[in-house]
């Protein structure tokens, strides 16, 4: 789906430009993302497999839930509403940590440059996965994997081809973050 984004510079200020996502890839513009990333005390993560009809990594497991933030739309604000129509699940801002801001560049084609800033937010799952209802449109799937599990397979090149891969800084900023949830 189309929408209205925020334009960034280079470092994530507004320049006060607002475009279409379609033309922000095109042209290779910043923009604001939210990734959540939900976690259970047993040290598992929640992944969702993205849908075929993805134009980037289709098929392919990858954060709990990520979506671009509106036009004028509050980091957490767009967290909230991503995770609930993504996976069924209510939350509130009470609910999400924010643990940081991570800059991302992905040249995907030459229609499709991702140039995004992720505010990442941890978010405890204290409910059955059973009791989270995906949108099928965005979401084939989706599972809980323990963190080691996980991690193990984004560096072992056999198993890589099934994940969207992340660089090393962005999976120590998230994954050190969650271990200490988990202390």
């Amino acid at each position: 789906m189309d929408e209205l984004v925020d334009i960034l510079d280079s470092k994530g200020n507004s320049t006060g430009k607002v475009m279409l996502k379609s033309e922000a890839h095109k042209k290779g513009l910043f923009h604001p993302t939210i990734h959540a990333w939900l976690y259970t005390k047993k040290g598992e993560v929640l992944i969702q497999q993205r849908v075929a009809s993805k134009k980037t990594y289709p098929n392919k497991w990858d954060v709990s839930v990520a979506g671009h933030i509106g036009a004028g739309e509050a980091p957490a604000k767009s967290a909230i509403r991503e995770i609930e129509e993504e996976i069924g699940l209510k939350v509130t801002a009470n609910d999400l940590e924010k643990i940081g801001v991570y800059r991302s560049a992905v040249v995907h084609n030459k229609d499709i440059i991702d140039c995004e800033f992720h505010h990442i937010y941890l978010i405890e799952l204290t409910v059955p996965e059973s009791k989270l209802k995906i949108q099928e449109s965005e979401v084939a799937d989706i599972k809980l994997i323990n963190i080691d599990v996980y991690l193990g397979a984004l560096k072992e090149p056999t198993l890589l081809k099934d994940y969207v891969p992340h660089l090393p800084d962005y999976l120590d900023l998230v994954f050190s973050s969650v271990r200490k949830k988990l202390i």
